[in-house]
């Protein structure tokens, strides 16, 4: 067994490819706020492989952890010199361990304000990356306006020399910065939200121009915000995953990442102060990033939600078992074809059809292990940004509604918390409390969780999407989760 650090990089298992180059030449070029397994999945690994070329080396990343939860990552990356094990795996059963070796530091922001701040503030840092989940933004899911009454903002707004949040974090160092005369750095959304760096800029600007209504303006006006476009399929990591890699390769590493072979990162080009030559690695950098953003959140995200809370009900528990059954393969298709896909412009190199057979083959890798409780979580951050817009435009252009309608009524059935066998399901949502509530009324007001205007403005108001939106949540009941889709892929969608 060999413990991962830099000292040990030459003792590992042959088949574990390591860093040729010289880690101790690595400057900070990167702050990246929300180090979870996506983040070491996607944008460290690109700058890996840069870094493999002797390209990148003064793009160093350093994490930033806000959040509590975030101190045990911090202190097991710091034990193994911030390396770790990232393991491709391949539907057939071949494991590809690699060690990524990009990240340079990680601050733990709860411990020490001061050193994070004055980190961004650096100089040398061009570039502030954040993977905050689709709820980090603090946006209302309907009106899209920056919630001021969270209280978190609050207390920053109130000690913006002591702040405890991304937003009063990324806004004191931009402050400092533009005191010192220095050019402010771009801040780079690598979250799944429609136009992702838009909407940094309005929410950002929002919170600063609440600090100071110029400090606002100038954010506006100086601070880059490009979009972007990522997608791996990036497992939380599990015990099983560990043990696995130190019983297979010999490597003792306290928290390796593992996900699929595929992987994709559309940017736009809006980089003032610099950017490391990503499109030497594969990354698609482009003038418009939307095309491929809205096929991706419309079709792989929404398709995940899709099949999640049905599959959960129907007794699955990860996402290749649902979709190594025929049935809900047959479901996923009329949705990605018949609804998501219609809301799409032409996405410039893309074969939609290939794309949505490739996103079945995704989902379907049993050496993923992707689990139905990760995707059903956070659904009040997910479902009004990725499903509500494509049940909205069909609407609007008389498209079909079922499926998306039927998806919504699997996740009102699901928030009921208990499964068709009885057992409880454990709802892991910011708006648990009130959203098992309202759907504790399902039965007796079936109208009761689409009502809830703050998650699907005025889907109620439409009476076609009411009407399936019922029907559907009514046979989830009387029929079950299979026989209710069963019946929605027999009729092509209605009941």
């Amino acid at each position: 067994m060999t413990r991962l650090n830099n000292h040990n990089l030459g003792n590992l298992n042959g088949d574990v490819a390591t860093p040729c180059y010289d880690r101790a030449k690595l400057t900070p070029g990167i702050v990246h706020v929300g180090v979870g397994g996506f983040h070491r999945a996607h944008q460290a690994m690109y700058l890996d492989e840069l870094m493999q070329q002797g390209l990148a080396l003064d793009w160093g990343i350093v994490g930033v952890g806000v959040m509590q939860g975030d101190k045990r990552m911090q202190q097991a990356l710091a034990a193994q010199d911030y390396l770790y094990t990232l393991v491709v795996k391949h539907p057939d059963g071949q494991y590809a361990p690699r060690v990524i070796g990009s990240m340079v530091n990680y601050l733990f922001a709860p411990e020490d304000v001061e050193a994070v701040i004055e980190q961004m503030a650096d100089p040398d840092i061009r570039i502030v990356s954040l993977t905050v989940t689709e709820g980090g933004y603090n946006f209302h899911p309907v009106t899209g306006e920056f919630n001021l009454e969270n209280p978190q903002m609050r207390e920053d707004l109130a000690h913006p020399e002591k702040p405890t949040t991304s937003f009063g974090l990324i806004v004191e160092a931009l402050v400092r910065r533009r005191e010192r005369g220095i050019a402010p750095f771009t801040v780079m959304s690598c979250d799944n939200i429609q136009g992702n760096g838009d909407v940094a800029r309005r929410m950002f600007t929002a919170y600063a121009r609440a600090r100071d209504n110029q400090l606002g303006e100038w954010l506006a006006s100086e601070v880059a915000f490009p979009n972007a476009m990522v997608d791996r399929i990036t497992p939380v990591t599990a015990q099983a995953d560990i043990d696995e890699l130190s019983q297979r390769f010999g490597v003792e590493d306290a928290w390796p990442v593992v996900c699929e072979p595929f992987t994709q990162w559309v940017l736009e080009d809006h980089f003032p102060l610099g950017r490391p030559p990503f499109e030497q690695v594969g990354v698609q950098v482009v003038e418009d990033v939307e095309p491929y953003e809205l096929m991706k959140l419309r079709l792989l995200n929404a398709s995940h939600q899709a099949l999640t809370y049905f599959g959960y009900l129907a007794g699955y528990r990860y996402a290749h078992e649902v979709c190594q059954d025929p049935l809900f393969v047959d479901f996923l298709l009329g949705y990605m074809r018949e609804e998501g896909s219609p809301t799409l412009a032409p996405v410039p190199g893309v074969d939609l059809e290939a794309y949505r057979l490739t996103l079945i083959e995704r989902f379907a890798n049993p050496e993923i292990k992707d689990t139905l409780a990760r995707l059903c979580a956070e659904s009040s951050d997910r479902i009004p940004k990725w499903l509500v817009p494509v049940i909205h435009h069909q609407l609007a252009h008389g498209g079909e509604i079922a499926r998306s309608a039927a998806v919504v009524a699997s996740w009102a059935r699901y928030a009921e918390g208990v499964d068709e066998q009885g057992e409880p399901i454990e709802i892991v949502d910011r708006l648990k409390e009130t959203l098992t509530a309202i759907a504790a009324e399902n039965r007796t007001r079936p109208s009761a969780f689409i009502d809830n205007r703050e998650l699907f403005g005025s889907l109620v108001d439409h009476p076609r999407f009411y009407e399936a939106y019922v029907q559907t949540l009514n046979s989830l009941h009387k029929h079950g989760a299979r026989a209710t889709l069963e019946a929605l892929v027999a009729s092509k969608g209605t009941l």
